[in-house]
């Protein structure tokens, strides 16, 4: 009997490790631009089932409840928390930030279609809009291209993005922003780089314009901060310590139960 309560314990202790780490990674992204938070999803394992639940004692009586002893708990998935982040005002016209459903489409280094809720953007040498760094960064898609004597650049909301210039103060439309939302926004796989893949378990990609029905729209001038709340963080960062440290103590317990029986026999 000690020998499971040793295992148990240990799948216990293996559980609480895995959530430790999603909670470590969210309280590492707290200042990360369009971060989704994650948590760890506890199921429990199979059940020994000793007597079942309705079955007939000895005395020919129903049994109200049955005999079953638990083999324990594993992390059954980890889920990301899709709620909207804070805006934070940078008063920058190349950030944007989408205020409702939604992720911004680029081309990955592949060429494959990425997705994003950050927005903060550059322009490259070939004045085509990108994520991140103007040398590494990614494509827009579907492209916008805004000249480098742009001297000022708005978007309108149905995702039409338009500049002037010193010479013209009539707008010039420079490409369109597009969002893509997704059935099942879970189902997204996470990259690194703010970035997410569509999976099967996702769905497809429906694209359309800021605004439709369904669909968010882009605030310029913002960037959406991360959806982690430090103190809940800490607060469940304490909570799992204190279950990985009583799932330990119930391993020294049957370590000593175990010895105990083994010391009988001398």
């Amino acid at each position: 009997m000690s020998v499971q309560t040793l295992y148990t314990a240990a799948t216990g202790m293996e559980a609480m490790e895995t959530k430790l780490d999603v909670i470590a990674n969210n309280m590492a992204n707290i200042n990360t631009t369009g971060f989704k938070k994650d948590r760890a999803n506890f199921e429990d394992l199979f059940y020994r089932q000793i007597r079942l639940p309705g079955s007939t004692d000895a005395d020919g009586n129903i049994t109200p409840t049955g005999l079953e002893i638990g083999l324990g708990v594993r992390v059954g998935s980890t889920q990301s928390d899709h709620d909207q982040g804070a805006f934070q005002n940078t008063g920058n016209q190349l950030d944007f930030a989408i205020e409702g459903d939604g992720f911004f489409a680029v081309q990955g280094l592949n060429g494959q279609t990425l997705y994003t809720r950050a927005g903060n953007f550059n322009v490259n040498a070939n004045n085509q809009l990108v994520l991140g760094s103007a040398n590494t960064g990614y494509l827009i898609d579907p492209a916008i291209n805004i000249p480098a004597e742009a001297t000022n650049v708005v978007v309108t909301a149905d995702g039409t993005v338009e500049y002037s210039t010193s010479d013209s103060v009539t707008n010039q439309t420079a490409g369109n922003f597009q969002l893509s939302t997704f059935i099942n926004p879970d189902g997204l796989l996470k990259l690194g780089d703010n970035l997410f893949q569509e999976t099967t378990a996702s769905g497809a990609a429906v694209a359309a314009n800021p605004g439709e029905p369904g669909v968010g729209v882009i605030r310029q001038g913002f960037l959406e901060a991360s959806n982690v709340e430090p103190v809940n963080e800490l607060i469940d960062l304490i909570t799992t310590q204190r279950g990985f440290e009583l799932n330990s103590q119930v391993v020294q317990a049957g370590d000593e139960v175990l010895s105990l029986v083994a010391n009988l026999r001398r």
